[in-house]
């Protein structure tokens, strides 16, 4: 029998916790897989550089924020008036809480970082406001989520007390109708468990503990099968929380509660090294991979370590981009296969934030520099080009599609995913420069600080211009008394780096990406490395023709105009005999500027990525030799025309099973399946089932256009518009590999909207996408 924890039940897991809780916060379970760990950031000081400003910029944000504004919804599921209105977008949406999540941990951050005095205060009012709430809910419960139930808005705690009974619905993206309330629980967790150890604040371990066991009795309380059920729906690094509250008490009921939260679909594969990521929506998945790592660090299985290597082995090698984000539309694409997918919806910054995580716990186990070399990458070229220095705010997607333009987000009204994580990854910029194992001090990334490190015996100076300027000098201010070594990351592209010790060249054999020295260092000893800042070019996954090009560490794009105006243009291509590198020629006075002709006349000028913040860009430049071109001309320009012209006659367009857009388009139906098929994301119908969402339209006559799979022939859908029937749906053979169209007009209407509704009539319905198109 499952029972309900009563408010008793609470007050006497505090009592207990009151008498505990010092040794519980001391106990710390033994990691048995870690080699090297990172040096705490509150030992390294930013200078100033764009990663300063950064932090800078995402300080300024944290305090612009309102604790009680993020609490609002927590505040009134418990019963509590509201000091302060909910904030907008995100939050007003049912979703409440993921923000706050973030929030703490990246408070957290800057706290443990800097000591910072205003920011710790702000942390501790929000902390001493849950703990209220907390107290006020009687049984564990911290929650903000909202459900739409007989249209009106509920407490979302109803979600978690049907969950309890055994009453488990998802249709992949949600859970009961609540959009994503366990990956919400996660964000909230694990901000919580930010605030106990980097914050190192008394008032979080509680909440912690509290909120662990509520959630904690729901999953003891179900069968496996139900669990699995439940991690059908998105539930961010459930694992990973409850692993790190493992930790930090050494109960093995967190432990057991982390190896039951472990989604078997999409792990076991992972464990069996086959990727089957296509389809997938990728930021899902990235963090129930954390938590495996997680895991084997704690118990050291090595199953675990086994899938977390093949997984980030396959995201970074076969579905990222050159800026080292992945994804198009929140979704993996088929390995290898994202020339397919160049896109203004690319690399989810999410996913980006993920893959950093995972990468430093891999790096943890073995120190190779090729695990840095991907994690500058993406910190350089993805993470600084996400933020704005001078207004702190965020983008979703990174558009890889020639063209795009960034899109930022607001301070009161947006609160997406990225945003969230966004917080967090601009206060973690000193905390994976410097790393250390039993006998060695690592530098990983060239950022300029200064290192303080007493208990090791180290003080030293990092000082450069990088990633513009490629000379990076260490000035040794205090050293270790006996030999110790000091190894530097040579990155992969730096082909012929120099080093030089007092001005004095030294030998330079890169051991496992490093230049490693042992002696014994002195004060006044300064090392300078040198990384010639060459230019290269590196081909999209599965496709050699498609090039993005590098010079050092920076990733360059076509500078394509300015943001606030349209482009109508060709996306820049290259035309060359020989080596492409060749024909980019260096604008003289400027790092890492390049001309290329264009083929089509005129110049396409290279820039780094990152700091475009306000121009049209494109990654990519498609490769073609003077015959080839020849040939393909034509068809290239017209494929673009195409593109484009699409592009203008799209009012509206909707991707059937995926998170996001159904929400986006009030997409409704009691059972449709979710599915990934032909590397894309749909929905399908059986027989007597329906669906029905709404697109934007334009009120005089418009087109809707839905895309099926070609092999699906010979099936009856009725589809209705605005409740009217539009058309039956009845497509013969021959069947066809590929994607198909199919036009219906819509008549002319005064309104804005349309809703679309569709039914299987006969055999399954499948559907891939649905736009509305002007005439």
């Amino acid at each position: 029998m499952t029972l309900t924890p009563t408010r008793r039940h609470f007050l006497a897991g505090a009592s207990i916790l009151a008498l505990t809780g010092p040794a519980l916060a001391q106990t710390k379970v033994q990691d048995r897989a870690t080699r090297a760990e990172p040096v705490p950031a509150r030992n390294v000081t930013l200078k100033p550089s764009p990663f300063a400003d950064a932090a800078a910029a995402n300080r300024r944000y944290l305090l612009s924020l309102d604790p009680e504004r993020l609490l609002h919804n927590f505040y009134t599921s418990a019963g509590l008036p509201a000091p302060a209105p909910v904030y907008g977008g995100w939050e007003a949406a049912g979703i409440a809480g993921h923000s706050l999540g973030h929030w703490l941990s990246a408070c957290s951050l800057v706290v443990a970082d800097t000591g910072d005095r205003e920011i710790a205060a702000r942390l501790d009012h929000a902390l001493a406001e849950m703990a209220r709430i907390q107290a006020a809910q009687g049984d564990g419960y911290l929650g903000g989520t909202t459900v739409e139930r007989g249209g009106k808005t509920v407490d979302g705690k109803i979600v978690f007390e049907e969950v309890r009974r055994g009453d488990i619905r998802t249709g992949g993206f949600d859970l009961n109708g609540g959009w994503v309330p366990v990956y919400t629980w996660h964000k909230v967790h694990a901000g919580l468990i930010d605030a106990h150890r980097l914050a190192n604040n008394p008032r979080a371990l509680p909440l912690l503990l509290g909120l662990a066991g509520y959630f904690g009795t729901i999953i003891e309380g179900l069968s496996d099968d139900q669990v699995q059920q439940i991690l059908r729906a998105e539930h961010g690094g459930i694992n990973e929380a409850y692993a790190d509250t493992y930790a930090i008490t050494g109960n093995p009921r967190w432990l057991r509660l982390a190896e039951r939260l472990r989604h078997k679909a999409v792990l076991d594969p992972l464990t069996a090294r086959q990727d089957k990521l296509a389809g997938l929506h990728a930021n899902t998945q990235i963090p129930k991979v954390i938590g495996l790592a997680r895991l084997h660090e704690l118990t050291g299985n090595p199953a675990h370590a086994t899938a977390a290597r093949f997984f980030h082995a396959t995201v970074t090698q076969h579905h990222s981009y050159a800026i080292g984000g992945n994804s198009d539309r929140e979704h993996f694409g088929p390995p290898d296969h994202l020339a397919d997918a160049i896109a203004e919806t690319t690399c989810e910054a999410c996913n980006s934030y993920n893959m950093l995580k995972l990468t430093r716990h891999l790096y943890g186990w073995a120190p190779e520099a090729a695990l840095f070399d991907y994690y500058e990458r993406v910190q350089l070229n993805h993470m600084l080009a996400h933020q704005r220095p001078d207004t702190g705010m965020f983008v979703y997607f990174m558009p890889m599609a020639a063209g795009g333009r960034r899109s930022y987000s607001t301070p009161e009204e947006s609160f997406w995913c990225c945003v969230g994580s966004g917080m967090e990854s601009h206060a973690k910029h000193a905390d994976s420069i410097y790393w250390q194992s039993a006998d060695t001090l690592f530098v990983n990334l060239f950022i300029p600080s200064a290192l303080d490190l007493p208990a090791r015996g180290w003080k030293l100076a990092l000082d450069t211009a990088y990633p513009m300027d490629g000379q990076i000098t260490l000035s040794i201010e205090n050293a270790p008394r006996a030999a110790s070594e000091l190894a530097l990351r040579i990155p992969g592209w730096a082909q012929g780096a120099t080093l030089t010790l007092k001005g004095k060249p030294i030998p330079l054999t890169p051991a496992a990406g490093y230049a490693r020295l042992k002696r014994r260092w002195k004060a006044g000893d300064r090392l300078t490395l040198t990384l010639p800042m060459t230019l290269r070019t590196e081909a999209i996954p599965g496709d050699p023709d498609t090039l993005a090009f590098l010079s050092g560490p920076l990733v360059l794009a076509a500078d394509l105009g300015p943001a606030d105006r349209p482009f109508e243009g060709v996306g820049p291509a290259l035309v060359a005999a020989g080596n492409p590198i060749q024909e980019a020629k260096p604008i003289l006075g400027a790092m890492h500027q390049y001309r290329i002709a264009d083929p089509l006349g005129g110049e396409t000028t290279l820039k780094p990525f990152y700091p475009l913040y306000d121009r049209r860009t494109a990654v990519y430049l498609k490769h073609f030799t003077p015959e080839r071109w020849a040939k393909a001309r034509d068809a290239y320009v017209a494929d673009a025309a195409a593109r484009a012209e699409l592009a203008r006659q799209t009012i509206d367009v909707f991707y059937l099973g995926e998170m996001q857009p159904e929400r986006d388009h009030a997409f409704q139906s009691a059972k449709s399946e979710a599915f990934q098929l032909n590397g894309r994301s749909g929905r399908k119908l059986l027989p007597g089932q329906s669906m029905q969402f709404r697109l934007a339209r334009e009120p005089g006559a418009t087109i809707l256009r839905v895309t099926y799979w070609g092999a699906d022939i010979d099936r009856v859908a009725a589809i209705q518009a605005d409740g009217k029937p539009l058309a039956t749906e009845r497509r013969a053979g021959p069947a066809t590999q590929g994607f198909v169209t199919v036009d219906y007009p819509l008549p002319a209407t005064g309104s804005a909207t349309t809703q679309i509704n569709l039914r299987a009539e006969r055999g399954e319905t499948l559907l891939y996408e649905a736009r509305t198109l002007r005439p």
